[in-house]
């Protein structure tokens, strides 16, 4: 999907409005069942440029996956019906789903946390409170290894 962005240049005396067409920055998927945790990083996102899906726990992301093709996930551990890990583990098992950058986001921040994430083939790893910004730059670098 390309976006569109409008400017205004001075044309002489006058205003003219121009229309730019921009490519996002990649396609991410963010799940958190936190509503506005989910919109929060959602909102960062798009605003930086990026295509923005989101689901509501590990389940939803797994429906939604093959739709939103995603360059980067990022993806709540402690959620309903299906958790962090286990939707990590799931989307690593899978040919389509593998090669998708994995940002795992959690209050859980003791080293065994970090080292399971690892192990499981997670490629970020940022815990709450989380700065807006480092979240946009971990997400950025990681798409721009997937395309």
């Amino acid at each position: 999907m390309t976006r569109t962005r409008t400017f205004a240049v001075r044309v002489g005396w006058e205003w003219a409005n121009f229309e730019a067409v921009t490519e996002p920055l990649g396609r991410v998927l963010v799940v958190d069942d936190d509503e506005v945790i989910r919109q929060l990083i959602a909102v960062n996102l798009q605003l930086e440029g990026f295509e923005v899906s989101t689901a509501v726990d590990g389940q939803d992301c797994l429906d939604k996956v093959a739709d939103a093709r995603p360059d980067v996930i990022t993806l709540d551990v402690m959620m309903p019906r299906l958790d962090g890990w286990v939707t990590a583990v799931r989307l690593r098992e899978e040919a389509e789903t593998a090669h998708i950058r994995v940002v795992m986001i959690t209050a859980r921040a003791q080293e065994h946390d970090v080292r399971r994430g690892h192990e499981i083939g997670v490629d970020a790893y940022v815990t709450k409170p989380f700065d807006p910004n480092q979240l946009i730059q971990t997400v950025r670098k990681l798409a721009a290894v997937s395309r």
